[in-house]
């Protein structure tokens, strides 16, 4: 069934909310923080992985790494972009009003617990990908075991940053909804290429929303999310 990776995927996380916000209620204040950095270690370790991946290889028995130029272009044109366009104040515009349309006006970690969730689960290849192979061949393995991940990071994140990390499942259910409507357009452009170069800068990002778990709100990352587009047209150039 084509879609159902996607439904699987919105499923975890809205599972995950859910405990979450039962177990969160029992647990001190320093217990939620320090879940709170652990999760975020996690998820830095998680983009160091993907990022290490798409940088090293083997060459004569020996490990280089490459893609320098590809991340410095990327996330310079994409911070740029990002920037020009503010797409995190349009997150947390989206968030502000999801807070009070859900009754939740008094909840203060909300907006920050909804685009902290959202881009840790939106972004990365992972989405993109899946939802791709889910559209084209109605292969959702990719999405279900994104689905398992997706809910123990909610899960944790829920525990310590509130029920505002439950409603990351709407822009999961957009995003990779439109993906997979789309994907029989945006197979001949998703190269071997374009997926390594979305791989390794998505990987770059989501490293950046670990940074943020773990010492605070420091990077706008919403904002560099134009750099996966840049990465994916990069590898069209001829270069």
């Amino acid at each position: 069934m084509i879609g159902l990776g996607t439904v699987l995927n919105v499923a975890g996380i809205v599972a995950g909310g859910l405990l979450g916000m039962a177990c969160g209620k029992f647990l001190p204040e320093r217990v939620q923080d320090t879940l709170n950095k652990a999760c975020g270690i996690c998820v830095l370790f998680l983009g160091i992985a993907g990022a290490m991946e798409g940088m090293l290889s083997l060459e004569g028995g020996k490990l280089v790494s490459g893609g320098s130029m590809l991340i410095v272009a990327s996330l310079s044109l994409g911070a740029l972009i990002g920037e020009i366009l503010n797409i995190d104040s349009a997150f947390e515009r989206f968030g502000q009003w999801l807070k009070i349309k859900t009754g939740n006006a008094r909840d203060k970690q909300f907006v920050e617990g909804f685009v902290t969730a959202s881009l840790t689960v939106v972004v990365g290849a992972m989405a993109v990908v899946g939802a791709i192979q889910d559209g084209i061949f109605g292969d959702w393995s990719i999405l279900a075991t994104k689905a398992v991940l997706d809910l123990i990071i909610v899960m944790v994140m829920t525990c310590s940053m509130g029920k505002g990390c439950l409603f990351s499942a709407i822009p999961v259910a957009v995003v990779q909804g439109t993906v997979t409507v789309l994907a029989r357009l945006i197979k001949p452009l998703m190269t071997d290429g374009a997926l390594a170069n979305l791989s390794l800068v998505g990987s770059i990002l989501i490293f950046c929303v670990g940074l943020n778990l773990v010492w605070g709100r420091k990077i706008r990352v919403a904002n560099l999310l134009p750099a996966i587009v840049i990465a994916v047209v990069i590898a069209f150039l001829p270069i």
